[in-house]
């Protein structure tokens, strides 16, 4: 009976997607298919390890880590088969990015803010220890901080209090959403603070975009891939390195690691869900409506989440902070009542001057 009903549901997925893909190849698939943030994988593993074990009748969920922006790219490339099902991302996509989805056909996108995850600065146990705060971290890793040649070579030469110890940071790749976070959160505030990138904002947006965010190529600041396990045995190895990813990579390695202070807040659990630590920010998950029907198992999916996801459960183990009560409600409307967004929702602006823009 159950060979029969999986049979059936994957003749009930060929159809459908073979219809809903066609202009994109078509073909068929009966498991699910997610991509995107490093971030978000351990999490989203833990859900489909658990779902698998829990509906056999199903296929095990196929999730890949693509970084942020190459899994929205993997995932606007249009519907069927061929495409993924679902976006995993360590920031809420982009209205460009949503335009993408638009015009390959993606019309009909689900947003379901997972949790939060912290920012973290770390170091080995016993190793380097400082409080960091913003300005420093941008002094610190930018190619040219504040529009000027990019001299530091030790901590001190930063800030004296620092230690006399080389900048060594092992950290995100451009193509992964914690990068993103390191100059939303992290990079850009670093900066702004400063008169001269506050006129050039004005005179310059694009200039005072590549200032802020432009890191160092000089072997002080190391692109460590999608990989955050690489970085935490790069750290591991160097008593004098930084590393910075996810929260849920330092807590699963306290034993080996220490979270370094920011603004004098330490990347604790309490600290991130309250938003006092300035790396908080929120996880996503985005899913194309029109495969909900099409792919085995995908609305149960999105109900294992659910059941996990809440303070004190599985995922809050492995360090995903549960979301405050307002975004755990528009959470499970996107999870259990299929809720879409627009593009409005992601700029802010009202529907009818987003389709004023438009015109």
């Amino acid at each position: 009976m159950k060979m029969i009903k999986t049979i059936a549901m994957a003749t009930v997925a060929s159809l459908t997607l073979a219809a809903c893909g066609a202009d994109s190849g078509g073909g068929t698939r009966d498991t699910i298919r997610a991509v995107g943030s490093s971030t978000v994988y351990p999490f989203a593993k833990a859900v489909a390890e658990t779902f698998t074990r829990s509906n056999p009748d199903f296929g095990s969920p196929l999730i890949e880590s693509t970084g942020t922006g190459g899994g929205m790219k993997l995932f606007c490339e249009g519907l069927g088969a061929d495409t993924p099902d679902m976006a995993n991302a360590s920031r809420r996509m982009k209205a460009s990015e949503f335009d993408t989805c638009a015009e390959n056909g993606v019309n009909e996108i689900i947003e379901i803010q997972v949790g939060l995850d912290g920012l973290a600065f770390a170091s080995t146990q016993g190793g380097i220890d400082m409080n960091l705060t913003p300005e420093i971290v941008y002094r610190a890793i930018a190619a040219n901080p504040y529009g000027q040649e990019q001299t530091a070579k030790t901590w001190s030469d930063v800030d004296p209090s620092l230690p006399d110890l080389p900048i060594l940071v092992y950290g995100p790749p451009s193509t992964s959403g914690t990068r993103d976070a390191l100059k939303e959160l992290v990079l850009i505030p670093g900066c702004e603070g400063n008169a001269d990138m506050q006129a050039l904002e004005e005179s310059d947006e694009d200039a005072f975009e590549r200032t802020c965010t432009e890191l160092r190529s000089d072997g002080a600041y190391v692109d460590q891939g999608e990989q955050d396990n690489l970085i935490v045995q790069k750290i591991q190895g160097n008593e004098n390195a930084v590393g910075i990813f996810g929260y849920s990579y330092l807590e699963e390695n306290l034993d080996a690691l220490q979270g370094l202070s920011m603004n004098g807040v330490e990347p604790t659990y309490e600290n991130i869900s309250s938003f006092d630590y300035p790396g908080a920010r929120p996880l996503y998950v985005y899913v194309k409506k029109a495969h909900l029907d099409a792919i085995p198992g995908l609305k149960a999916y999105l109900t294992q989440w659910t059941e996990m996801w809440g303070k004190g459960g599985a995922l809050s183990k492995i360090g995903l902070v549960a979301n405050p009560d307002d975004a755990m409600a528009r959470a499970m409307a996107g999870a259990t009542q299929y809720a879409t967004i627009t593009k409005a929702d992601l700029t802010g602006e009202s529907e009818e001057a987003a389709e004023e823009a438009a015109s």
